[in-house]
């Protein structure tokens, strides 16, 4: 890129020379050459920089230094000219630039020129105005503030009388008009004084007043959407229309909104990627607070929603469907990564901006049945910058021309364990026998995922009768154990089936607990390419082996009144991260490590987890594994009555 198209795109009316050629010098701008040594308090090499911009309403220069072909050693000359403008003008916000003239090739570093402060994603120069924004907003992200916080919230809400069954939707629109209002007040940092103004604007209003204001900010945010009614309706019903909620006293109001400003608006930048886990973070928390009720409600936890993210390929090119999206987890953070892949791809920010607001219209497709469960969805999605309008209210088992339309690339689901048969299509449960009457749905959830495959194979065949190319679609689903190990007609059948036209690629077993306080059920992730048999046509055998993982420990652990929490290293790294490398790495390169996984051709009649045909680290085994063996054992023997009492013998015939 030209010097002159650099100039013009960050705006010709910011560019700063007091040099011929349009440079700018720091012996000029200090007075002289002693005083530039003066101010550095030190010596220096160079000090002609190639284009300055200032804009003085923001206090923001830009540096670029220009090379044919920049090398590692230009850094430390850009890192002059950084030291030389905080030495000369000291309250300047940096943005230092390297660029090549020959080629689009650049780096950029914000307010240091070091590893830590060099910007990812920078492929464009850009202009002022955005150089300006990468310093609006000075909130850090803090996980466990957000998550004690969480806490505490519910515990206010639980105190003010707000229903149990409400209080997540409560929050989540709550926490919509709080971002409102404090986008609208100009608001870039929550400190002391903001956070005051805050309250004293609040107190300005009566209770009536802040309920119409989360009201319009919600017919706003929706406006536009598909179904608006239904899911204005929704959220008012459970917000603003409840009879609890109309009874809150004004400093009641003021309490709630200051807690959820200081307490979790604060600990969250929601301009980055972090900030929006943390965003589903805070939903998936609240959620489980307030779903304790139902031990059957399975919320997947966002790092495991990420990694099913990482599994399948998630980027900003992605179509993605969840057909049983609950609170909508799976779909947000496939969302946050997709709009994140947008800030590598080549461009300005206007051509990334553009590609985000096409993610979130046309790549995100939902359906959920349960009308709770649609509105937490639609305001999850809300809280995350929309995606909303394509999340439908209805059946899956109603919603194929819906799949049709989304034209899916990835999958990534967790239904229902213990779906009702009644919701279920009679053809799938044909072969069922009394269990089609059950209370439970005999095959785990893997109806549900037989169904998307069956939308995929229509999919195909529509293509095929148009003389179009046929499509693969890579699938990632949280199921139960059981469902793995088939250990009954149905189950085995159910495995069958999704054999002839799919192939699986993988299965995880899941940590332990992996939903608490939720869901108590031990579940495991397949992994699935639907539109490619699992079977050689000829040979009628598997095309490849399956990777098995036994990914029990994700480096969480269980806390009181947090869930179960994110550990860090005394480097304050994420162990959780190094983890999520290390499985990533084994399934992509099917390595098998004792202890860890496994190679195996299997067909439905074999046990689809890792435990079945991995080799044992004995070297890791410790006494507490032993002991802990011993205890699940007797726990068992006591289920089945064969241990009646501490001391009793086992039953006769048992071994000893």
């Amino acid at each position: 890129m030209s010097r002159a198209t650099m100039t013009d795109t960050v705006g010709l009316q910011y560019v700063t020379t007091n040099i011929e050629g349009g440079e700018f010098s720091y012996v000029a701008a200090a007075g002289s050459k002693d005083k530039l040594r003066s101010a550095l308090g030190r010596d220096y090499v160079h000090f002609k920089l190639d284009l300055r911009f200032f804009d003085s309403e923001t206090n923001t220069v830009v540096l670029i230094e220009t090379k044919q072909s920049f090398v590692d050693a230009d850094i430390n000359q850009l890192r002059e000219y950084v030291d030389q403008e905080k030495a000369l003008f000291p309250k300047n916000k940096i943005i230092a630039i390297l660029a090549n003239t020959t080629n689009e090739d650049l780096r950029v570093w914000k307010s240091v020129v070091d590893d830590e402060h060099e910007l990812p994603g920078e492929t464009a120069i850009d202009t002022m105005s955005y150089y300006s924004s990468l310093f609006d907003t000075n909130r850090q992200n803090n996980r466990e503030k957000v998550l004690r916080n969480t806490y505490a919230l519910n515990e206010l809400l639980h105190k003010k009388d707000i229903d149990e069954k409400l209080r997540s939707q409560f929050v989540g629109t709550t926490l919509l008009y709080v971002k409102s209002v404090i986008k609208q007040r100009g608001i870039s940092e929550i400190n002391d004084e903001t956070a005051k103004g805050l309250r004293e604007y609040w107190s300005n209003f009566n209770e009536a007043q802040i309920r119409a204001g989360i009201q319009t900010t919600l017919d706003d945010l929706l406006d536009g959407s598909d179904n608006k009614a239904k899911k204005v309706e929704l959220l008012k019903t459970n917000v603003v229309g409840d009879q609890k909620v109309k009874k809150l006293a004004l400093e009641d109001w003021l309490k709630i909104l200051n807690d959820i400003v200081v307490g979790i608006y604060a600990y969250i930048d929601e301009d980055s990627s972090e900030g929006q886990d943390l965003l589903n973070l805070f939903f998936i928390a609240f959620n489980k607070y307030t779903g304790k009720a139902d031990k059957n409600q399975a919320f997947t936890p966002d790092h495991i929603t990420e990694f099913a993210c990482r599994v399948t390929g998630v980027d900003r090119n992605t179509r993605i469907f969840d057909g049983a999206c609950g609170s909508g987890s799976f779909l947000v953070q496939g969302m946050v990564k997709a709009l994140a892949d947008c800030t590598t791809m080549p461009g300005t920010q206007s051509e990334k901006e553009t590609q985000q607001a096409k993610i979130k219209r046309e790549h995100i497709y939902g359906v959920e049945v349960e009308e709770k469960a649609y509105g937490l969805a639609t305001t999850n999605m809300l809280i995350h910058g929309d995606g909303n309008s394509n999340i439908k209210f209805g059946s899956l088992f109603d919603s194929m021309q819906f799949v049709l339309d989304a034209d899916p690339d990835v999958i990534l689901m967790n239904p229902p364990f213990n779906a009702k048969p009644i919701g279920i299509p009679s053809h799938y449960k044909a072969e069922w026998g009394k269990a089609k009457d059950g209370k439970e749905d005999p095959t785990k959830g893997m109806v549900f995922v037989q169904f998307v495959s069956d939308c995929i194979k229509a999919a195909n065949l529509q293509r095929r009768q148009n003389n179009q190319s046929t499509k693969t679609v890579k699938m990632a689903v949280i199921l139960p154990v059981a469902a793995a190990i088939g250990a009954n007609t149905i189950l085995s059948d159910a495995k069958n089936k999704m054999l002839v036209d799919n192939t699986l690629e993988a299965v995880f077993t899941l940590p332990n607990e992996i939903f608490y306080p939720g869901a108590s059920a031990s579940a495991c992730m397949m992994v699935f390419t639907l539109g490619q048999p699992h079977f050689d046509p000829q040979t009628k055998e598997p095309n490849k082996a399956t990777f098995f993982g036994y990914y029990k420990d994700d480096a969480h652990k269980k806390k009181k009144n947090l869930g179960r929490i994110e550990q860090f290293d005394e480097n304050n790294a994420s162990k959780w991260k190094a983890v999520e490398d290390k499985w990533l790495r084994l399934f992509r390169n099917k390595t098998v490590e004792a202890g860890m996984s496994a190679m195996q051709e299997v067909t439905h009649n074999d046990e689809w987890l890792v435990e079945a045909y991995m080799e044992t680290d004995y070297s890791k085994l410790t006494v507490d594994d032993f002991q802990a063996t011993l205890n699940n054992y007797l726990a068992y023997l006591v289920k089945e009555g064969r241990v009646v009492e501490a001391g009793a013998s086992v039953e006769e015939g048992e071994s000893r």
